[in-house]
Parts: structure tokens; sequence; C-alpha cells
């Protein structure tokens, strides 16, 4: 493939990613935010209580509320941003700026695919791609370490976790990868059709070994936590990833296939205005 063309794919890979991201964004707003501010509120309660419950330095000096008021004075000085700014301005910058760096990543992976994986079109090679960056990037990962509200896991244990995390996106990815040469080498002798369920096979095979053989977050939800609160906010995060990449797929499928297209009959022209110089 030419490298203006990969280039170009690129452009509006990026440009795809940022229109998921807006759309994406609005789920987050409609659907995500209401168990965060649930387990917001659950969090301040439980410090709340926390707080009444010890005993005050001051007590009996007249200063028995001090030690609330104290906290409560340095949780705000803490918080940087609004919690109304996080939930607008931050979480549409977060988006945004993930769909562009994963629309980016994700047309390269297209212009390496299409062509390698079958003789699909460029809306299905853009399918075929989002669903397994999708799958690999965040469904493989989330099945072993799902999402969790923030601020109700051992905070001692989150650099762990975050790690634990991040090694999962890496397996995982590597897995997918082994699984389409794998595919690619057995289809000469199974066809495609079974190569690739020869090749899912094994992935999701490799991909349960890894979460037998890798630790569990058992801290990563504080006992007492609602399980209906954490099971929306789970919910929600699939939804947010899962209409991030379905619409990546459409709008990145659509501006691809017109490039292509568009460069396919300028490369028809070119030919047939130098075949009559050439004779």
């Amino acid at each position: 493939m030419h490298a203006s063309t990969v280039r170009g794919l690129l452009v509006r890979g990026m440009l795809a990613g940022l229109i998921a991201g807006l759309f994406a964004f609005a789920v987050a707003y409609v659907v995500g935010e209401p168990p965060v501010r649930g387990s917001i509120a659950v969090e301040e309660a439980q410090a709340a209580q926390d707080a009444a419950g010890a005993p005050s330095a001051h007590a009996g000096h007249g200063g028995g509320d001090a030690a609330p008021a104290e906290a409560a004075e340095a949780a705000e000085e803490e918080e940087l941003v609004s919690r109304p700014v996080q939930s607008t301005f931050g979480l549409a910058t977060g988006l945004l700026v993930y769909g562009v760096a994963l629309g980016g990543i994700a047309s390269l992976a297209f212009s390496f695919a299409l062509g390698r994986i079958g003789g699909f079109s460029p809306r299905a090679t853009a399918a075929l791609t989002a669903a397994g960056a999708f799958a690999t990037v965040y469904l493989v990962p989330f099945l072993k370490y799902p999402a969790t509200p923030p601020a109700v896991g051992n905070p001692d244990t989150i650099g762990q976790r975050t790690t634990l995390f991040f090694l999962m996106i890496l397996l995982s990815v590597l897995l997918g990868i082994g699984a389409i040469i794998l595919g690619r080498r057995l289809a000469p002798r199974l066809g495609n059709w079974n190569a690739t369920l020869a090749a899912s096979g094994a992935f999701v095979v490799a991909a349960a070994l890894a979460f037998v053989f890798l630790p569990d977050n058992s801290d990563a939800v504080q006992p007492g936590f609602p399980a209906a609160l954490l099971w929306e906010f789970r919910v929600a995060s699939l939804a947010v990833q899962l209409v991030l990449w379905a619409v990546f797929a459409i709008v990145f499928g659509v501006l691809a296939q017109r490039l292509l297209a568009s460069r396919a009959d300028g490369t028809e022209a070119t030919a047939q205005q130098t075949a009559p110089a050439l004779g």
C-alpha cells in the first residue's frame, strides 16, 4: 500500500475515532455518570461515618466537631477539579483523546490487514479490525479484571492492580496477533472458515489459561459496596466501549471505502491515459 494511502487512512481513522469519542461521551454521561455519582456518595457516607466514629483529639475541650470539619476541609482542598468539570469537560476530553489515539492505531492495523485476512471489502475489513481491537484491547481484559467505580478498592494496591490490567491487555493483544498468524498458516490446508475457527479456539484456550494463572484482584472492591451499583457501573463501562468501537467501525469503514475507491479510480484513469502514449 502506498505511503500516501496509509497517511490518508491514518487521518480518517483519527477523525472516525474523534466522532466515536463523541458518541461514547454521550453514553458515558447518560449511563455511566449515575453509578459514578452513586459510588462517590457511598464513599462520602462511609468517610463521614468513620469520621463520626473516630475519637477526637480535642474531646472535652469544646472541639468535638473539629476532626470531621478538618477532614472535610482537607478533602475540599485536595479536589483540584470539581465534580461538574470532571463529569463534563474532563470526561469529554479523556474520551475524545482516547478515541483519536485508538482510531489512529486501528487505522494502521486496518492498513496491514486489508487484503491479508481474506478478500473482504474495506468496510468489512474495518468492521473486523474494530471487532478484533474491541475484543483484545478491552473485552478480554475486562472479563479478567472488570472495571470498578472510583475509590471503591484498596488504595494501597492500585499500582499492582493497574499493572495486572495492562499486563492482561498486552497478553490479549499478543494472543490475538498469534491467532491471526496461526489462521493464515492454516488457511491453505483447512480453508478460510475452518482456519478461522481453529485460530479462534486457540485464542480462547490461551486466554483461559492466562485467566487461570494471573492473580485475581481480590481487593478491587471494598466489602459492603452495593452489588447493584457495581453491576450498573460495569455494564455502563462495557456499553461505552461497545459504542466507541461500533461507531468507529461504521464511520471509518465508509471513509476508508471512499478513499480507496477514489485512489483506485485515479490509478485506473492514469493507466488508461498512459496506455495510448506507450502504444
